[in-house]
């Protein structure tokens, strides 16, 4: 049994399987790490999107198993930080836009996974934090640097510090997840937002996800050139000119990733 179930396709799907808690082991990140491989090489016209999410409703995932922790302490737990913080970079920077369908608990290395997806959709019941303060240890998969960038300092800081747990209804009232849906709709909800995604022009897409990220790291001057950089070569695009005849013959455009 794989650990990680890829789905390729115009929508595509990659699902933690190692239910009921997807606790995130060295196996299952070796198996994520090789979908996400997999992924990065697909054209920009065949994956437009990626719904990543936990099978069973119970959890996307829980994070690492809290009895493993005793191996990783002092300098023999490095390579295991290093190569879930890895996976967590790699998650992030996907050229496609990531939407997580959180069914289920989202805690630690979980949320932090989710975290590194573009748009979050959670189900009601669902429950979302980073309680690593609590066992007196600190997240590992980038969650001190994507949940500041995501709620701001302040909020971040409350619920990093506190290790506090929050329902579906204030993750969105704060921003955390982008929209709250029923019980057993988190990912049908995310392929609708990925086939709308994917109804735009893929190559658009890429590069407007490209350039937010990197605002938070470029300094506006660099980003305002990079905009410009990437709107000459977008307007060059076979996309660029299918989609102002479409617009101009008033039908729906026929985008190929070119």
């Amino acid at each position: 049994m794989s650990l990680v179930e890829l789905r390729l396709g115009t929508v595509a799907s990659l699902t933690l399987n190692n239910p009921p808690l997807n606790i995130v082991t060295d196996e299952l990140i070796e198996a994520f790490d090789a979908a996400l491989a997999e992924l990065e090489q697909c054209p920009a016209g065949d994956v437009r999107a990626l719904v990543v999410t936990g099978k069973g409703d119970r959890a996307f995932s829980v994070g690492s198993n809290v009895k493993d922790f005793d191996a990783q302490r002092g300098p023999a737990g490095r390579a295991h930080f290093e190569k879930e913080s890895r996976l967590g970079h790699r998650l992030a920077n996907l050229p496609m836009p990531t939407i997580a369908a959180i069914e289920g608990n989202a805690l630690g290395g979980g949320l932090e996974l989710a975290l590194c997806c573009d748009l979050r959709v959670t189900s009601e019941e669902a429950q979302l934090g980073l309680p690593e303060v609590r066992l007196a240890v600190t997240p590992g998969t980038g969650g001190t640097q994507r949940l500041p960038r995501v709620i701001g300092a302040g909020r971040a800081k409350e619920l990093l510090l506190t290790g506090r747990i929050i329902s579906a209804a204030e993750a969105e009232r704060i921003g955390l997840v982008n929209e709250v849906v029923p019980r057993g709709q988190a990912v049908a909800r995310a392929h609708q937002i990925g086939e709308e995604i994917a109804e735009r022009g893929p190559l658009a897409v890429r590069e407007v996800k490209a350039l937010v990220n990197n605002a938070f790291q470029w300094r506006i001057e660099i980003g305002l050139a990079a905009e410009v950089e990437a709107s000459e070569r977008i307007f060059g695009t076979q996309d660029a000119i299918e989609g102002t005849r479409a617009f101009n013959e008033k039908r729906t455009p026929r985008y190929k990733g070119t």
